[in-house]
């Protein structure tokens, strides 16, 4: 029977497919689309890369499925089995706790009520929170998120963003993919692209009352595309230094008043060690400057009875309130301690362990993590839990911008190198064993510690990941060239395996730019300029990935490495297949099969070399169906689907037998397609192919329908 297809469904369906086009089956999907796009009119359509885009799209095919029935019937097939990747919002008070000893602040906290209650029209409801490091803007936004639960029954979500891994902070992207996280959306459902992300936030939003906190935010850019379009949702936006250009209310955080800095040395350290320094209450008053972080601290001070600053630390105080707070906080620590905290600040790591402190201090690891504890007692450093804590930016940059006088360059410089050798090594060993037969991860170092397996050392490259990214930048700072882009080549499992794609760009821009500079045209430029344009490729920024990728090729043609110059063309085949340029992709991989059979026997990649082609004679095959040459395609992947099954390898089994089936379903033999997703099902193992399942669960149904 003849099934009407909408401009708006197939508008939605397509702009769906788009945005959704993450992971290896969001890729075959897309492609399946491609392939009936090119069909439908006939001729190569470039992949749309806007809203608008997909709408013109839509309107151009739309009239030829009216006069088409059998068309129009494929496409009403493909809008049905397009998974349901629906996003419930998760409801409920996601803030962090708020402090116990919170002070007045009530005329900030009013002016938050005013704008979460006023009258929206048409205005989204934001607020920017800024003052001071350690004045309080947290504490704020957290107190008022407390008492707001019954204002908003749909959620309060909160990102912090004090983590990132560099002085510039998270990309706009990197925001929304966490904030997406706190909001209920699987990894697997949060599409690839900012405007892609942006678009879902805003759905998800659509309707609801809700709370949103970006704690820490940098720059307005960051936080641009998180304003509100539905008048419940209020943004609240906190940052630590002065304001910004963000279209909001701007609410300053003043210092404590000297009334109210007292009532909170009272709540922390109680009335009776406050009365008892009753005679040196002026003194501190002043050293603090109504900084609640300044005087938190001071009243850790009072309750250990320890005696008053002296002058040039109280002078200091006065001026910079936490700089002072923190030349008290290492007067009271023992000298050891306080050097670790100092040498450690320079790094400027996401978060510290251990392990980490005591390669940079020289001093034994158990030690090392009593120190760590040390620290905590005085506010240096904050816990995470499992053994890691993280300083506070401002405590960092005052602990870091007294390091050399304290310890002399050629220490600071010294206990830098350290620890940028222990976490390379410790990333070279995890990389190698989360890929152990992948030639784009170097061999594990003779010295440190193996790890067990795969599963291992992928749990410990993750975990790293934060710090690796950021030594790639401090390894720049520092010169150590080498270091930093052999760190941003260990990044390649976290990128392929894990994901992490938004993470992981600011360390391969860098080492992408370290290698043009100072090893030009070498293997390692074209390794690190391939990652990089995975890592744009899988975001949706195709045009910088394809740049990038042809970069990889140039280096690795110039360095005479003729596995990695196959495998760039390669990549860029998978670009422009990605992108529906199915000419462009064919000649791509015959290019690369090209370039592989230039491996001679004993040859570098010799050995890989049949599971190399195999690859390229089944990217061919995808290519080929993409261009309506059908048997042509069901010919090489048949092939293909013989040489993995001959070895032993199910899972690139059952993705070829997977491509098979959609070729053969394109040429009407929904029979024998049928007989190819049986196969494929039966090879993959059900607890870790859950999508790859779906996807073919929903291939199923369409060969199925009747035509």
């Amino acid at each position: 029977m003849f099934e009407v297809v909408t401009v708006s469904a197939l508008t939605a369906f397509l702009t769906a497919v788009g945005n959704g086009a993450a992971g290896e089956m969001g890729k075959q999907m897309l492609l399946s689309t491609g392939a009936l796009v090119r069909r439908t009119l006939g001729r190569e359509t470039p992949l749309p890369t806007t809203p608008q885009g997909w709408e013109v799209l839509a309107r151009e095919m739309h009239p030829r499925l009216g006069r088409d029935g059998r068309r129009g019937g494929e496409w009403a097939l493909l809008l049905r089995s397009l998974p349901d990747s629906a996003v419930a919002l998760r409801p409920g008070a996601q803030l962090p706790p708020a402090t116990r000893d919170f002070t007045d602040r009530q005329t900030v906290l009013r002016q938050l009520r005013r704008e979460a209650t006023r009258a929206a029209a048409g205005r989204p409801r934001v607020a920017l929170l800024y003052g001071p490091p350690g004045i309080g803007t947290s504490a704020v936004a957290l107190h008022w998120g407390a008492d707001q639960v019954a204002r908003y029954p749909d959620g309060q979500f909160y990102v912090d963003l004090r983590d990132a891994p560099g002085e510039s902070g998270l990309e706009p992207s990197a925001v929304l993919l966490r904030l997406l996280g706190r909001m209920g959306v699987g990894p697997e459902l949060i599409p690839p692209t900012e405007p892609a992300r942006v678009e879902l936030y805003r759905r998800m939003l659509t309707g609801r009352r809700a709370l949103v906190v970006i704690d820490h935010a940098s720059s307005a850019a960051q936080v641009r595309g998180l304003v509100p379009a539905t008048p419940e949702v209020f943004l609240l936006v906190v940052a630590s230094g002065p304001a910004f250009a963000l279209e909001a209310e701007r609410i300053a955080v003043p210092p404590l008043s000297d009334r109210d800095a007292v009532k909170m040395l009272r709540k922390v350290a109680g009335p009776e060690k406050v009365a008892l320094a009753k005679p040196r209450m002026p003194a501190l008053l002043g050293d603090c400057a109504g900084n609640a972080f300044a005087l938190k601290a001071a009243a850790m001070s009072l309750l250990a009875e320890e005696p008053p600053l002296p002058e040039d630390v109280a002078e200091s105080s006065a001026r910079h309130p936490v700089h002072g707070m923190v030349r008290n906080a290492c007067r009271r620590l023992r000298p050891d301690t306080a050097r670790l905290c100092r040498l450690t600040a320079l790094g400027g790591w996401p978060a510290l362990d251990a392990r980490l402190a005591a390669e940079t201090a020289q001093v034994g690891r158990e030690e090392a993590a009593g120190m760590l504890v040390e620290a905590a007692e005085v506010q240096l450093v904050e816990p995470l839990g499992d053994g890691r804590y993280r300083f506070r930016p401002e405590v960092r940059h005052a602990l870091a911008d007294t390091a050399a006088l304290e310890h002399g360059i050629p220490e600071c410089s010294a206990a830098i190198s350290r620890a940028l050798d222990g976490l390379l090594n410790r990333a070279l060993h995890a990389a190698h064993a989360a890929l152990p037969q992948s030639w784009r991860t170097e061999p594990a170092p003779a010295e440190g510690t193996a790890y067990r397996d795969e599963a291992e050392g992928m749990a410990v490259l993750l975990a790293e990941a934060g710090n690796v990214v950021r030594a790639v930048s401090v390894a720049e700072e520092y010169q150590h060239i080498d270091t930093a882009l052999r760190l941003a080549r260990a990044l390649w499992p976290v990128q392929l395996k894990a994901g992490r794609w938004d993470e992981v760009l600011p360390a391969l821009r860098v080492g992408a730019r370290c290698a043009d500079r100072y090893r030009a045209d070498s293997r390692m430029a074209g390794a690190l300029h391939f990652q990089l344009g995975h890592c744009l490729g899988e975001l949706g920024r195709a045009e910088e990935a394809d740049r990038e990728v042809r970069t990889a090729a140039a280096c690795e043609r110039a360095a005479g490495h003729v596995r990695g110059e196959a495998s760039s063309l390669e990549m860029l085949g998978l670009l422009s297949l990605n992108g529906w340029r199915y000419e462009a992709a064919y000649e791509r991989f015959v290019e690369a099969e090209r370039v592989y059979r230039r491996i001679t026997p004993g040859q570098e990649g010799a050995e890989d070399l049949p599971r190399a082609l195999a690859l390229a004679e089944r990217h061919q095959g995808r290519a080929l169906r993409g261009l309506g040459r059908l048997e042509e395609s069901r010919v090489r992947l048949e092939a293909v689907r013989d040489f993995f099954a001959e070895r032993g390898e199910a899972y690139n089994q059952a993705r070829t037998l997977t491509d098979l089936a959609e070729t053969l379903h394109d040429a009407g033999d929904d029979a024998e397609a049928l007989t190819k997703i049986t196969e494929a099902e039966r090879l993959l193992n059900p607890e870790q192919a859950t999508p790859h399942l779906t996807h073919l669960a929903r291939l199923r149904l369409r060969c199925q329908a009747p035509r």
